[in-house]
């Protein structure tokens, strides 16, 4: 609330500077390239002057920067000045003399309330020791937000002057400044704990958690008085896991994770084996986070029995361990039943690194049989095994249909270039439908992640020539995902095929092209395609690559007007009136301004010449005039048309005199 005030002062201030700024001469340009004294005195001289409060905030702000000892004098009567204060402690909070840490502790005693509050807050960022006796009296202060500021100072400051007053605060009468007493006694406590002073820490932290403060106070004490007793704290862990309170059960788990040492793994462990599912599947996750090897067997055993919930989360921490003790389990799992437990398992191991892993995954799949098979088959898919291809090809050609289905789903993730064919035969002639359509993405998958993209669209282009038109339509599906020089060339022949199912599975893929090569061949599909539907993909694909803002302004403009010529219907030349306005220019407005003539789209027209003419006035006053001209003319809606005369007239004021 503080800061919004303040804020809201500040931009007061600043508000009043266009009146000032016309009663008195222009201030001299500040030379930051000066000598350093130089510039602090004539930033001081700033403030000592006659200048607007306005200009003097900004003086304050380049003093933080620039300031130096002898701009303190000129600095400290502004802390009392309800408008420039907050400006100038931004200054001193920043002069690195000791100069400003008097004048912020004098002024201590001169202001009151809100001013007070802020040159506390300033002392507390200086963190000024010699302040500490004068913030010990402010505790008891009867304004509570300048005990409050005291107290979070003090803890800034810290010492044991500072931690003696706050821990009497904390049994205040109060609960607002207790609560700032408790925050500043953990700043105290933080700053013991970083040097060492481990005992005096956790016994202020103690101090916190006994007092009668704020839940979220308690919450940062308990934090602290765990860590300041290192592993002599996981007693006092392991009771904020069996407090039942969510809060500090949530801390208990993250001090787990912060806390170092053999000890804190083997508590999690043992909590293991008295909590709930809920608190055993969080257990799981912190003893994963911590990294530490010696919690693997707690982890296999839950992976093993038990709940579903804690068995998929031991499984899915199983995955970060990379150990080939959690192999066995894991591959266990992968082939159950059932199915969370099951895939929970799978992605552990799809993401576990390591040839041992596809080693072992290679000798249970030559020995697996059903249901283990079939998960195994998938795990060498996912896990992209190269050496299991010949396993899946004879997989491929098995009696069983749910197996054949999985093998080939294996090999769009297994297979190189020269295992390509028996993806396209599969797909162009599959024994089943179910079979056909497994093949089919499994083709996909597997172009895609060919490193090289051109020769595998020539193995495609070269099937496509012979295929029927269900499977070619197929294969072009494959080579609109892969993209590419030869994959453009093959859909681009493709849209102008005689047969229209080729055409139109051809034309929606050029459509959603997502490279810029393929603006020339959707141009040329537009101007000679006769079918109003693939024309309008054509358009529509064309103008969604002129809209890439990547593209330079010019491009886009000649293919604007290349649209131009082409669009059959207002929808797409309301398309073209978009994309103009993303390059707003003395040509683009020449091309929006001949669609005001169109009364369905002469409303979008005015509105995009307005939004373009706003952009461009100061540059093109004259094209501006024509165009605001005409679309005044076309009697836009009456938003449009106030705007529309607002640059008119700046228009007019800057046009050359002989064009108005």
């Amino acid at each position: 609330m503080l800061k919004i005030r303040y804020a809201i002062g500040c931009a007061a201030v600043l508000a009043a500077a266009a009146a000032a700024a016309g009663q008195r001469p222009a201030a001299k340009p500040f030379d930051k390239n000066a000598p350093p004294d130089d510039r602090s005195r004539a930033l001081a001289d700033v403030l000592r002057s006659d200048a607007p409060p306005a200009e003097k905030a900004i003086t304050c702000k380049r003093l933080a920067v620039y300031g130096r000892a002898d701009a303190v004098p000129a600095l400290a009567p502004l802390l009392a000045d309800p408008q420039l204060a907050s400006w100038a402690r931004i200054a001193l909070e920043a002069i690195p003399d000791p100069a400003a840490d008097e004048a912020l502790r004098t002024a201590l005693g001169q202001v009151q309330g809100r001013l007070l509050v802020g040159v506390i807050n300033s002392i507390g960022v200086r963190r000024d020791a010699k302040a500490v006796g004068g913030l010990v009296g402010r505790l008891a202060d009867a304004d509570a937000e300048v005990a409050c500021a005291a107290a979070v100072a003090l803890g800034h400051i810290g010492g044991q002057q500072a931690a003696d007053a706050l821990q009497q605060a904390l049994a205040g009468p109060k609960p607002e400044v207790r609560s700032a007493a408790a925050e500043g006694c953990v700043l105290v406590a933080e700053k013991l704990l970083a040097g060492g002073q481990r005992d005096v820490a956790s016994a202020l932290y103690d101090k916190v958690r006994e007092a009668d403060v704020a839940k979220p106070r308690i919450i940062e004490a308990t934090r602290g008085a765990i860590l300041a007793r290192g592993a002599a704290g996981v007693p006092l862990l392991v009771s904020q896991l069996r407090s039942g309170d969510k809060s500090l059960v949530n801390i208990g788990l993250c001090v787990a994770r912060e806390l170092p040492g053999h000890e804190v793994t083997d508590a999690l462990v043992a909590e293991l084996e008295r909590a709930g599912p809920q608190q055993r599947a969080l257990l799981i996750l912190a003893l994963a986070d911590r990294g530490d090897a010696a919690a693997t067997p707690a982890l296999l055993d839950a992976a093993k029995t038990g709940p579903d919930s804690v068995r998929i989360a031991a499984l899915r921490m199983l995955g970060r361990a990379a150990d080939a003790s959690c192999l066995s389990v894991l591959l266990d799992a992968a082939t159950e039943d059932n199915p969370q437990v099951a895939q929970a398992a799978a992605s552990a191991l799809a993401a576990l690194g390591g040839k041992e892993v596809d080693a072992i995954l290679l000798a249970r799949l030559a020995r697996a049989e059903d249901k283990a098979r079939k998960a195994l088959i998938e795990l060498a898919g996912q896990r992209h095994v190269a050496a299991a291809v010949p396993v899946l090809l004879k997989a491929a050609d098995d009696p069983d249909a749910g197996i054949r289905s999985a093998a080939l789903g294996a090999l769009g993730g297994t297979v190189g270039m020269g295992d390509l064919p028996l993806l396209l035969a599969r797909t162009l002639q599959p024994k089943t439908p179910e079979e056909g359509k497994a093949a089919e993405d499994a083709l996909a998958a597997a172009c895609v992640r060919m490193p090289d993209r051109e020769a595998c669209a020539e193995k495609l282009v070269a099937a496509a020539a012979q295929a029927p038109p269900a499977a070619k339509g197929k294969l072009l599906e494959i080579l609109g995902a892969m993209g590419g020089t030869k994959a453009l060339a093959a859909v681009a022949a493709a849209a102008k095929d005689p047969d229209p199912d080729i055409q139109d599975v051809a034309s929606r893929l050029l459509g959603q092209w997502m490279t810029a090569d393929a603006a020339g061949v959707l141009l040329d599909l537009a101007k000679t395609v006769k079918e109003a539907k693939y024309q309008s993909r054509a358009v529509r694909g064309y103008l969604r690559i002129a809209r890439q803002l990547t593209r330079p302004g010019p491009q886009r403009l000649e293919m604007c007007r290349q649209a131009q010529g082409v669009c059959r219907r207002d929808e797409e030349r309301k398309l073209v009136i978009e994309v103009l306005r993303l390059t707003p220019s003395a040509e683009s407005l020449a091309l929006v301004t001949p669609q005001l003539s169109n009364a369905a789209l002469k409303q979008d027209a005015a509105a995009a010449a307005v939004a373009i003419a706003e952009k461009i006035v100061g540059r093109e006053p004259q094209a501006v005039t024509e165009a605001m001209k005409l679309v005044l003319a076309a009697t836009p809606t009456r938003a449009v048309a106030e705007r529309a005369k607002a640059v008119l007239g700046k228009a007019s004021a800057g046009a050359p005199a002989g064009s108005r």
